[in-house]
């Protein structure tokens, strides 16, 4: 009965120890940012608003797009900062016939009014 209890506890221990290591290495390895994260880093202006586009009408295919551009911009391969516009052309030129949701407004007198409010004013 004791030699059953002090293999338990020996197991038990060498449990907790391999654990313990395991612990250990991922503290010592630095943390992989997320991709979002990596994008984040290169996205500014409306490339977010792009993207979020993008990610909307073509769910299948921006999974591989979004693994493409964060290891091109891990491997040096991009190394400028990526606006709206120039999102918007890369997915074009790939064949992606990416629609944005567009509103034409008017400043007049300080203010800024949508083409429907400018027409019911001209009414």
């Amino acid at each position: 009965m004791e030699d059953e209890l002090e293999r338990l506890k020996r197991q038990r221990r060498l449990e907790l120890q391999r654990k313990l290591l395991k612990k250990q290495e991922q503290a010592k390895r630095p943390e992989e940012p997320s991709p979002r994260e990596v994008l984040d880093r290169y996205f500014y202006g409306r490339a977010w608003e792009v993207y979020n586009a993008a990610q909307a009408q073509f769910p299948t295919l921006m999974p591989q797009i979004e693994r493409a551009l964060v290891e091109a911009m891990k491997g040096g391969r991009i190394s400028d900062r990526i606006d709206g516009e120039s999102l918007f052309r890369f997915l074009r030129r790939i064949g992606l016939p990416l629609r944005l949701q567009t509103t034409i407004r008017f400043k007049e007198h300080g203010e800024l009014k949508t083409l429907e409010q400018k027409i019911q004013e001209n009414k």
